[in-house]
């Protein structure tokens, strides 16, 4: 790839779903009306929503954030050695703090393309702007939209040899069915030989999940981004919710093994919602859904994901097992047709 000065070196493109994908008003409709009823995640990811976002990866008591962040510390060359690709696309890229680490390996190997996908397109420009200015050579290309039209987009303007990335535990913020739609639009997107890379937060006490998905004393970021869906609703939709009305709140769910953001209602709520065209009503002390995070153990993750084509190649946990990294190949090889033998790997 030809270098250029870092202005040159990025682009943001929105990016827009097509006539057989759900549109957003739609998904959003549909979800408040589930019982019970909620939000799907992407919605909270406004500018204020990825500050906040930033802001509980912080915080003393979320672990997620520093355990990937030493993953990647320790594994980003060995894993920008097995992508065998050029060109990297994340989904839900946010500050793009940690890929830095992969993008930066990937770097001293080949050329490289960075294809993040974002909701929030002030994001992908500061994020974008920050990596041409610190990694020379890189290539960024924002698609600004939801995962699905960027996987789209992916599909019909730049085909060929290319890696799939999901940081963040993102994976996990979505039921059975939407992670396996999403893996289905993954799969299309990635031809024989192409990488999935994957973090997951791995199953551990109610304790700990717990204290780890609600603000400690003195801190209130978890609570301001769980009422920011509350805002986005009024902003986009013209409702009237009065955010003081409810209490934001996390429980772990161990028949699920899924850690539930709530937004609980002080009192019987009836809301209108012009803008969808419903009325949303929560009792009291009954909750509105503002987040799923689903804890996984290896074998449940590893199946999900070898069912739609991919094989295992390799995986890295931290020394006490609570979070992990899994790269997949898409079944077949460019080279020759033949499947990758499956490789594990354990962090030491």
């Amino acid at each position: 790839m030809t270098s250029h000065g870092p202005e040159d070196r990025l682009r943001v493109i929105p990016v827009a779903d097509r006539g057989d994908t759900v549109p957003r008003d739609v998904v959003v409709r549909d979800h408040l009306q589930d019982t019970p009823p909620r939000l799907p995640p992407w919605l909270g990811y406004d500018a204020v929503g990825s500050r906040l976002f930033e802001q509980i990866t912080e915080l003393p008591t979320y672990h997620l954030t520093r355990v990937e962040r030493a993953l990647l510390e320790r594994h980003a060359p060995e894993i920008a050695g097995l992508l065998d690709c050029e060109r990297i696309a994340e989904l839900g890229s946010g500050s793009a703090k940690k890929t830095r680490l992969l993008l930066e390996s990937h770097l001293r190997l080949r050329g490289t393309g960075y294809l993040p996908i974002d909701v929030d397109r002030d994001m992908l420009r500061s994020s974008g702007a920050a990596l041409c200015a610190e990694l020379d050579g890189l290539e960024v290309t924002g698609l600004w939209g939801r995962y699905e039209a960027g996987l789209d987009w992916l599909r019909t303007h730049a085909p060929g040899p290319l890696a799939v990335v999901f940081l963040g535990s993102g994976f996990g913020n979505a039921t059975r069915g939407e992670r396996e739609g999403l893996l289905g639009e993954i799969a299309r997107t990635l031809g024989p030989g192409g990488s999935f890379l994957v973090s997951a937060d791995l199953d551990k006490s109610r304790e700990e999940l717990e204290t780890c998905y609600n603000d400690p004393a003195g801190h209130s970021a978890f609570a301001d981004f769980r009422l920011n869906h509350l805002t986005r609703l009024n902003d986009l939709y013209g409702a009237d919710f009065v955010l003081d009305d409810f209490v934001p709140e996390a429980h772990y769910n161990a028949a699920t093994s899924t850690v539930e953001g709530v937004l609980r209602a002080r009192s019987d709520q009836e809301v209108p919602v012009p803008g969808l065209g419903i009325t949303l009503r929560v009792p009291r002390g009954r909750f509105l859904n503002v987040g799923y995070s689903v804890k996984f153990d290896d074998r449940r993750l590893v199946g999900e994901v070898e069912a739609h084509g991919f094989d295992l190649r390799a995986r890295w946990r931290d020394d006490d097992a609570r979070y992990g990294l899994f790269l997949f190949r898409r079944r077949g090889d460019r080279a020759n047709g033949a499947t990758r033998r499956a490789e594990t790997h354990r962090a030491r």
